[in-house]
């Protein structure tokens, strides 16, 4: 049995039935209680639990980290939510200094079982400071688990895998996605996904997409197009994390089709395509026919106006030049 349910609605179910599991399960964040959260993902969660197990906190991105890395350390299960993934700066010293490394420097003895959730992304004329794209920031960073869900489905599996993870999480959500309904499995708490591994969306042998976040829908569109439009078949590939990454389900994808797209929001500058263009690279050189290509975001801050940010931000249309464009390297 399934239902058909937001994102943000998989996402409030997971967090209610960790809680539920796990009295040591707390949330942290500013506007997540009485006010139900800024993209109401806690509604009814303050109300449910109580204000010892959801605190609002002040606007203090770095104070709330800290408070819930040493929560974590003795003993808690801390899911902090950063209001946008903009403002996780000024938490940066806690996540990549504290959170990322108590595991290492104290040999193992010591874990740091937290949840950060950040909402990220285009599309909600937020402007500069609220709709940039960060994931490739914490996949650079060891001792940090980087979660990418598209789906209703994934939400609520990798957060309670994130939940349940003895280490950190970055758990990255789009903005765009929170309203958009999935079939969730109806098994309660026992629907747990899994970290570290990639989801195939659409199985094709002409060319593999590769979409991060809200880009797997993206390049997911362009699959269609390309099938009915060029009579070219594309493999697509959700990530989900990465951090740990799925490495093998993309190399076996593209030893298959020969040529590879990455898709991202991000800027292109040391971004998730630029990586994973040097892994494909590294690993699967000899079979492939083209170069790999990657579609990103604009190189820009954010634009406010509503056509620019459009246009900042990368389309199924992009996505299918770039695919066609690599067959014709052939």
């Amino acid at each position: 049995m399934s239902r058909l349910i937001t994102y943000r609605e998989a996402l409030n179910e997971a967090l209610a039935e960790e809680m539920e599991r796990d009295e040591g399960v707390i949330l942290m964040g500013e506007d997540i209680g009485v006010f139900n959260g800024a993209f109401k993902v806690t509604e009814g969660l303050h109300a449910r639990f109580g204000a010892a197990r959801v605190r609002d906190t002040p606007i203090a991105e770095n104070t709330i980290v800290g408070m819930g890395i040493g929560a974590a350390m003795s003993g808690l299960r801390p899911v902090v939510e950063i209001m946008t993934i903009n403002f996780s700066l000024l938490a940066f010293d806690q996540i990549v200094n504290h959170a990322a490394q108590v595991r290492a420097m104290f040999g193992g003895q010591v874990s740091v079982p937290l949840v950060l959730r950040m909402p990220q992304g285009g599309g909600h004329r937020l402007g500069a400071t609220h709709s940039h794209s960060w994931e490739a920031l914490f996949w650079h960073v060891p001792g940090l688990i980087v979660a990418v869900p598209s789906t209703a489905a994934d939400a609520k599996g990798l957060l309670k895998a994130a939940i349940r993870s003895d280490d950190p999480v970055v758990f990255i959500e789009h903005e765009h996605l929170y309203a958009q309904r999935g079939e969730v499995a109806d098994t309660g708490a026992d629907d747990v996904g899994e970290l570290g591994r990639a989801a195939v969306r659409r199985s094709g042998d002409d060319v593999t997409l590769i979409g991060v976040s809200r880009m797997a829908g993206t390049a997911l569109a362009a699959a269609e197009t390309l099938a009915a439009e060029h009579g070219v078949q594309a493999d697509v590939l959700d990530p989900r994390t990465l951090r740990p990454l799925d490495l093998g389900t993309i190399l076996a994808s593209v030893r298959r089709t020969n040529r590879c797209v990455v898709v991202e929001e991000g800027w292109p500058t040391g971004g998730v395509g630029a990586t994973l263009a040097a892994l494909v690279g590294e690993h699967a050189f000899d079979h492939l026919d083209a170069p790999v290509a990657r579609v990103t975001g604009a190189d820009v801050p954010m634009p406010y106006a509503a056509e620019l940010e459009r246009a900042a931000v990368p389309d199924a249309a992009a996505v299918v030049r770039a695919a066609l464009g690599t067959l014709r390297q052939a």
